[in-house]
């Protein structure tokens, strides 16, 4: 489809004054409503700004739960996924993946009933947690080590506007804002040899329908959906589009009043029906120019995101809606940087692009390094990680020792230094045999380098606040 000559199937076509008869007029947009071009740009940009984490989130919905053919699925929906392996550079959806520790997904309808997610009891020593995440990309919830302990429990997720009693056995409730949601699992895996354990923790979650997890008949199934086809190349030039169907599933939050009424102006909203074609030309060449200026306003928040720390990023990006009251640049920088980050709390992410000096990061012209101290590791109450991803498409990269990060469960292997410090080589040849073991390696080009601080301490030495802390990430350097 292009953006400008699109023909939308659900198009309605209505007179003023029949819509004013069947008491529609709020729904039909004359060629006198539109706004000025100027303003039909502004809206362009905060429509792109507003609505990039959820048409981004939706795109991933599309390749892991509706498109089985799209390299990436995963499971239909409300039908849970164990990964038995870590992420690798074939692993494409999502940028920034984590690859410390096997997933399990579950996308959830939520439209026809709640989910129950039930965990198994997991060692002590094991950390793990579900992120919850809805099509806003609110983080709303979190079950796991931190929050509900390691004890075998019970969690119902609802949808916005479910209404109903919680049954016995529910350990708690957690409320999607959209009727589309993900878990996300992450469980810790201590050692290529520990796969197996991981294998059997994952073994133990569920997710099912509370009809299913009561023995009850199902409700009558929601409507079917025409989920339209999706690809980064379609999302550019059908963003309203995109972003218009989405909305039907996303109820407005009690921060969004003033963004949808402008998203209104220009037809994208849950009582419309979105076509690009409908706008007047000067107002469709002006909300197109937007998309530019909303890209071009992420593209500066992510670069000037969060405190600079030694020529780290440290934020505090990632929350629920509570958390964002409405700061639309944030949530758009922080799903940039990396989709369905954690609130800082369960894991705080120190990212950058360049060297202590300021100089950006590329492995096809120098060498670096990054030496933590002694004694000065990351300070965590589960574990942390040094991740190596493709400064162009911030993605895994192929290497000949298939490492993609170094982390705490691979000190015992590592060699220190004299003076009892750690040092990890960034590079993309190996530095001889003896330091192999800290060997990260990097791309031919940009490098984009992101720590995860799991569970990250709170009493001193501690990174939080973020970037604010007592505990700083030491800068990379320049090998000589």
């Amino acid at each position: 489809m292009n953006i400008e000559q699109h023909s939308s199937t659900g198009k309605w076509v209505v007179s003023a004054l029949t819509a004013m008869l069947l008491g529609f007029t709020s729904l039909y947009l004359s060629a006198q409503s539109w706004p000025n071009p100027d303003d039909a740009r502004e809206i362009g940009k905060d429509a792109y700004i507003y609505g990039l984490p959820i048409v981004m989130n939706y795109a991933v919905m599309y390749e892991y739960a509706i498109d089985r053919d799209s390299g990436q699925f995963k499971a239909p929906f409300n039908t849970l996924k164990n990964e038995s392996n870590v992420y690798t550079y074939k692993d494409t959806a999502v940028v920034t993946p984590n690859s410390d520790t096997p997933y399990s997904f579950v996308w959830m309808d939520l439209r026809a009933e709640p989910m129950v997610i039930s965990v198994p009891a997991i060692e002590k020593k094991r950390y793990y947690s579900i992120q919850l995440v809805d099509g806003n990309t609110y983080n709303y919830g979190y079950i796991g080590s931190r929050t509900t302990g390691n004890d075998a429990g019970k969690f119902m997720v609802v949808g916005p506007d479910w209404e109903g009693e919680t049954p016995e056995g529910i350990d708690k409730v957690f409320r999607s804002s959209t009727d589309f949601s993900i878990a996300i699992f992450r469980t810790q895996l201590f050692d290529a040899e520990d796969i197996d354990n991981v294998r059997k923790v994952q073994s133990g979650y569920r997710a099912q329908p509370l009809s299913a997890f009561l023995g009850k008949p199902a409700p009558a199934q929601a409507a079917k959906v025409a989920f339209p086809n999706i690809d980064k190349k379609l999302m550019q030039e059908n963003f309203f589009e995109y972003l218009d169907f989405a909305l039907q599933f996303a109820p407005a939050g009690k921060y969004e009043k003033e963004i949808r009424s402008r998203l209104a102006r220009i037809g994208i909203g849950p009582d419309k029906k979105f076509d690009f074609s409908d706008m007047p030309p000067a107002q469709r060449k002006a909300a197109a120019e937007g998309i530019k200026l909303g890209q071009a306003s992420i593209e500066s928040a992510v670069a000037n995101i969060g405190n600079k720390v030694n020529g780290w990023s440290i934020s505090s990006a990632f929350g629920d809606q509570d958390f964002y009251r409405g700061n639309w640049p944030l949530r758009a920088a922080a799903a940039s940087a990396g989709i369905y980050g954690n609130d800082a709390v369960e894991a705080t992410y120190p990212m950058t692009r360049s060297d202590g000096a300021g100089k950006p990061l590329d492995g096809s012209k120098h060498n670096y390094t990054l030496t933590f101290p002694k004694g000065a590791l990351p300070p965590v109450n589960a574990f942390w990680s040094v991740t190596m991803y493709d400064g162009e498409t911030q993605l895994l990269i192929e290497n000949p020792i298939k490492r993609y990060l170094i982390n705490s469960t691979m000190l015992p292997d590592m060699k220190e230094n004299t003076d009892g410090s750690l040092t990890i080589y960034i590079q993309k040849e190996s530095p001889g045999k003896e330091l192999e073991s800290n060997w990260l390696p990097a791309p031919d080009g940009p490098i984009y380098l992101a720590m995860r601080l799991y569970w990250p301490k709170k009493d001193p030495p501690s990174v939080l606040p973020p970037g604010k802390g007592s505990w700083k990430p030491p800068a990379i350097q320049m090998s000589k």
